[in-house]
């Protein structure tokens, strides 16, 4: 990388890199480094030594601090904050925990003639980001700020970027912040150091999944894992993703659900079984949908739809007084319960609720007129099914913000779900919303393997007229529902939205550590060949560019004296990193700028 290239403070820091090598200090150290203390655990287990009377104004004086009657310590984090006066400093270390300050004072870490540690080190070449490591004990200042006195202070990483620095007055108002969702999200390392509470989210993540797998595990269910590449992407509806194995010189499809396969093992023997893990649909981008993203799928022998209600009521209150102490989250003013039970109502009396239509008796058709008077956009590729779920997200969905059971789907939209015991043309299935959106898709599960084969050639029928998320026919599926399937509830949870719902967040992105993003827009730059072909040598080409000039066309009719003038000023700032490379004539320059 050229210097140019380099931001003043990146080159300072590159410098601190050298001189702390120059000094024989490896700023990059191989060895384990024991950390033994937390800062959050330092400071909730201080206890103040004992006190030893009183001051001239009356206030308490307590023993001193020493490494023999208090808690020794090794921390280790980024430097956030340094405060120097003289002989002795502040410096504020973020650990994975939260923050704390550590005292540092000269001849505590450098007890002997060598004072570089503290003079050199310590007060010049570290800086803010860097990681250290500390050795001391633990105090309280007369500010009354738990501290650890430094007795070692160890080099463990220098940062070579800068950290953005968010500032906050007095009042608590934030300058500087670093708080562009896109910068956040494609730099995510630097949205968790810099930015409070992004962490947290991600640890309640955690506290999600992790209650999720315990409660499943506790009621007896395995988790496994099925294949990502698929031969046919089955058991939703959604275009997928399409690669090529090379090994075996086919197309492939990434997965759009783990369905199929969990049925398979419930064929083969499995009472319940789950898997956690990654769908990939190659479908739109909002703030409530990634192609890539996060479910947990469920499937149980011998239970049915009604069971799963109550099943997914218990596991959803328990998850919910795991993250966040009690059965109920805040989101947007709106305190959400998920104290169980939830209402339970069948799709098309929420469509009539909402809209006054009743669509049950209502031919294809028909309710593709009903969803042109609602205004809906719609078209002659759109099934039954289809215009259904059209109206019921245009018109209900975002209506329901207390937990809904929707159930009794239409079969036209529900192709891998039993047919319902007591009403035709409807299946056992719900899908339970949430703040207005989609949380859970549940079923009792097709176990008939000649009526799937009908629902399969159904879909197909439907890919005919246009539907490009219909589902293919997966006869090594319907082979293994052949061989006989027991009743079987499933169930799918995006764990995204989960995690959304738990922590108030309304953006998908706030919820995953990376989300997908377009590729970072680059100023458009000419190769170094098309300056040379101007005839500017080699050696300006970087000046150039320090100075704006990415394409040569840029510098078509510009003053070659301005050009001149911006080189002279990069040679000052840069000259010990130039080699007394001597400015261009303003002749020379015209005739790169012809």
């Amino acid at each position: 990388m050229n210097i140019l290239e380099l931001s003043e403070q990146e080159i300072v820091r590159r410098n601190n890199l050298q001189a702390l090598k120059d000094m024989g200090i490896e700023p990059y150290p191989a060895a384990e480094f024991p950390v033994s203390a937390w800062s959050t655990d330092i400071v909730e287990n201080f206890v103040d030594l004992p006190i030893t009377g009183k001051d001239e104004e009356g206030n308490d004086v307590r023993e001193t601090a020493t490494p023999e009657n208090s808690p020794v310590v090794t921390i280790a984090g980024r430097m956030m904050g340094r405060r120097i006066m003289g002989k002795a400093g502040f410096a504020e270390l973020q650990d994975s925990k939260g923050r704390i300050q550590v005292y540092v004072q000269r001849d505590a870490i450098c007890p002997g003639e060598d004072k570089a540690l503290y003079n050199n080190v310590f007060k010049k070449l570290l800086d803010l980001g860097d990681f250290i490591g500390v050795k001391g004990y633990v105090f309280r200042t007369k500010t009354g700020e738990i501290s650890v006195h430094a007795m070692e202070l160890t080099v463990l990483s220098k940062s070579l970027k800068p950290l953005p620095i968010v500032k906050t007055d007095a009042e608590g108002n934030v300058f500087d912040a670093f708080d562009d969702p896109e910068l956040r999200y494609r730099q995510r390392y630097v949205d968790l150091v810099v930015n409070s509470g992004v962490k947290e989210t991600f640890l309640k993540r955690a506290t999600i999944v992790r209650t999720m797998r315990s409660i499943l595990d506790g009621a007896g269910y395995t988790e496994v894992d099925t294949p990502i590449l698929q031969n046919i992407a089955g058991g939703a509806s959604a275009r997928p993703f399409i690669t090529h194995f090379n090994a075996l010189n086919q197309d492939m499809y990434m997965r759009i659900a783990t369905e199929l396969y969990l049925k398979r093992l419930i064929v083969g023997g499995f009472e319940g079984v789950y898997e956690m893990g990654k769908n990939f649909r190659n479908e739109g981008m909002d703030k409530t949908h990634n192609p890539e993203f996060t479910c947990m799928e469920l499937y149980v022998s011998y239970k049915d739809l009604n069971w799963g209600m109550g099943f997914t009521e218990q596991m959803l209150e328990k998850i919910c007084t795991a993250v966040n102490g009690k059965p109920e989250v805040e989101i947007d003013g709106k305190v959400i319960s998920f104290k169980a039970p939830f209402r339970r109502l069948p799709i098309l009396d929420a469509i009539k609720e909402k809209t006054g239509y009743d669509l049950y008796p209502m031919s294809e058709d028909e309710i593709r007129e009903v969803a042109k008077k609602l205004g809906i956009e719609v078209d002659e590729t759109m099934g039954k099914g289809k215009l259904i779920d059209e109206i019921f997200g245009e018109t209900c969905e975002g209506t329901f913000i207390q937990p809904t059971f929707i159930t009794d789907y239409p079969v036209e939209m529900s192709p891998l779900t039993k047919m319902h015991r007591s009403k035709p043309g409807l299946t056992e299935r719900f899908e339970l919303m949430v703040n207005g959106k989609e949380l859970a898709n549940a079923y009792s599960e097709l176990n008939d393997p000649i009526d799937q084969e009908q629902r399969f050639i159904d879909q197909m029928r439907l890919a005919d007229k246009g539907d490009d998320e219909a589902m293919i026919i997966d006869h090594d599926f319907l082979r293994a529902l052949q061989y006989g399937m027991p009743p079987t509830f499933g169930i799918g949870i995006g764990i995204d939205r989960l995690v959304m719902l738990m922590t108030g967040k309304f953006a998908i992105g706030e919820v995953m550590l990376f989300p997908q993003m377009k590729p970072e827009v680059k100023a458009p730059r000419d190769k170094d060949e098309a300056f040379l072909e101007k005839g500017i040598p080699a050696e300006f080409i970087p000046i150039l560019r320090k100075a704006g000039y990415n394409l040569v066309s840029t510098l078509k009719d510009v003053n070659p004296a301005k050009i001149q003038q911006q080189i002279i000023e990069i040679l000052k700032k840069y000259k010990e990193y130039l080699g007394g490379l001597e400015k261009p004539s303003q002749d020379e320059i015209a005739k790169w700028t012809e």
